[in-house]
């Protein structure tokens, strides 16, 4: 599947501008790391863009109608890793795709919440600032720890270095993200 066929797809279920920079999010951060661990940036961008496309407009059959879109395209791999993007489903992690969206998700979505909190946005923001929210169950209440810390260490990365990584990958694209510093006001 092309991008530009992913994106349509999105569109058309999607259209809450928050749930649509998520979904760019997990996806820059999928093709990231597939870039890093040598797999299909297409597949693995394409997932993370893919993983909540029926959110809004299905609620209580998500995944399940991105899936078996997906699994009528003849997506199965994509299919499987969306079906299986909150390990409290119990579906199996057979791939490196199914424990990458898992590790991916949650995570870059409190990265861009830390982010949204602060002046400067993305800018100068470190992982250590990251764990520190995560400690503040408050802060950013719906993200599930767990999943966070399980998604690291399915994926076999260190938390900390995989923060960093999401980070870095999200500063590139900052300004399309709406995440640069605000602009200062004058006294």
């Amino acid at each position: 599947m092309l991008r530009e066929e992913a994106l349509q797809i999105l569109q058309e279920y999607t259209k809450g501008e928050s749930l649509l920079r998520h979904a760019r999010t997990v996806e820059l951060v999928m093709r990231a790391y597939a870039q890093k661990l040598n797999q299909d940036e297409e597949r693995w961008g394409n997932t993370g863009l893919l993983h909540d496309a029926d959110y809004e407009a299905f609620p209580d059959r998500h995944p399940h109608v991105i899936v078996e879109l997906l699994r009528e395209k003849g997506e199965e791999e994509m299919a499987h890793a969306i079906s299986a993007h909150y390990s409290h489903w119990g579906i199996s992690y057979d791939t490196l795709l199914d424990k990458a969206l898992l590790a991916c998700d949650e995570v870059t979505g409190f990265v861009v919440a830390c982010a949204q909190v602060r002046p400067q946005r993305l800018d100068g923001l470190e992982a250590k600032s990251v764990l520190k929210k995560l400690k503040q169950a408050s802060f950013a209440a719906s993200v599930d720890r767990g999943e966070v810390r399980l998604g690291a260490e399915m994926l076999g990365v260190d938390l900390t270095e995989h923060i960093t990584f999401i980070i870095g990958t999200l500063q590139a694209h900052a300004e399309e993200l709406q995440l640069t510093p605000l602009p200062q006001s004058a006294s």
